[in-house]
């Protein structure tokens, strides 16, 4: 899962800007379909990792004590010479925020439903694969604490739930009605936008269906944009994240969402030892899971 994301989103930092049109004319007519050398993560990756330094800490402590860990990682990943990876202003200014002693239930951007907040919120699913409230619970309020728009908060717990479906090995024709009941009553557009994938997931043309459900800088598309990735290829890890960082809008949160998903779902071995090999902070990556995983024993 770790990995999963951090290299979906590596990919998809080189074409986050781009159109799809000057990502063929740039790359080809198949688009970008390796890692870039030298392979660097974004804010997404990083904020990922604040997420899991925070749960390897206190993840099985109250909520308040949690999210006090959470807000320790975002300052100090606000404060680091690494923050240089175009980082929304949504999330700088939730952390910012918290920084100057706002609580972190009533720090959040009200009218933001950016997808700041679900694209980092992988290691809540993995590490509370077995007890969904607590997932829940997380996944609220790490989201609302730089994104208070319903849409946002549904799409950050969506985030997570998708990977603890994907760690339960749920068919892939079953996880949009686990989702959306999962979700029910938070937000209208976050399930419309999610009903939007069984409207277009037997179309042909994935270019066209992937237009139809947006371009993914807002919570709502992102995940439905990333889930869309991975239903379409839940077996194969590299065309997951092909599919997202080839794409018009926020290619490294797709990539990055749908990574997650699939390596979830696949496990390490369905991802190229290069690209493992060739990520930024591989060996980082690699001690910050197996803590993750211990911690999750010890739950």
């Amino acid at each position: 899962m770790v990995y999963g994301l951090a290299i979906g989103d590596a990919l998809g930092r080189e074409t986050e800007f781009m159109s799809l049109h000057r990502i063929k004319s740039t790359y080809g007519a198949d688009g970008i379909t390796d890692l870039p050398e030298p392979a660097l993560f974004t804010d997404d990756t990083q904020m990922s990792v604040a997420i899991a330094e925070a749960l390897v800490s206190s993840g099985d402590k109250d909520l308040e004590t949690i999210m006090q860990t959470v807000k320790d990682e975002f300052v100090k990943w606000y404060h680091s010479p690494e923050n240089t990876r175009s980082p929304g202003r949504t999330c700088l200014t939730g952390v910012a925020n918290m920084e100057q002693g706002t609580h972190w239930s009533k720090s959040g951007v009200a009218g933001s439903k950016g997808c700041g907040s679900a694209m980092r919120a992988a290691p809540i699913g993995y590490l509370y694969q077995h007890d969904s409230e607590k997932l829940k619970q997380v996944a609220h309020a790490t989201g609302i604490c730089t994104h208070g728009h319903p849409a946002a908060d549904a799409a950050c717990i969506g985030a997570a739930y998708l990977v603890k479906l994907a760690l339960d090995s749920v068919p892939p024709e079953n996880m949009i009605p686990k989702l959306l009941s999962f979700t029910k009553g938070i937000s209208g557009e976050w399930e419309e936008a999610i009903l939007k994938i069984e409207q277009c997931l037997d179309w042909e043309d994935e270019e066209k269906a992937l237009a139809y459900l947006g371009e993914g800088w807002v919570g709502e598309e992102a995940v439905a944009m990333g889930l869309y990735c991975f239903l379409k290829y839940p077996d194969n890890y590299q065309k997951v994240v092909i599919r997202g960082a080839n794409t018009n809008g926020d290619s490294d949160s797709i990539a990055c969402i749908g990574g997650s998903i699939s390596g979830a779902c696949l496990d390490v071995e369905a991802i190229p030892d290069d690209w493992i090999s060739r990520i930024e902070k591989s060996p980082y990556l690699n001690d910050l899971a197996t803590r993750l995983a211990g911690k999750k024993e010890d739950l």
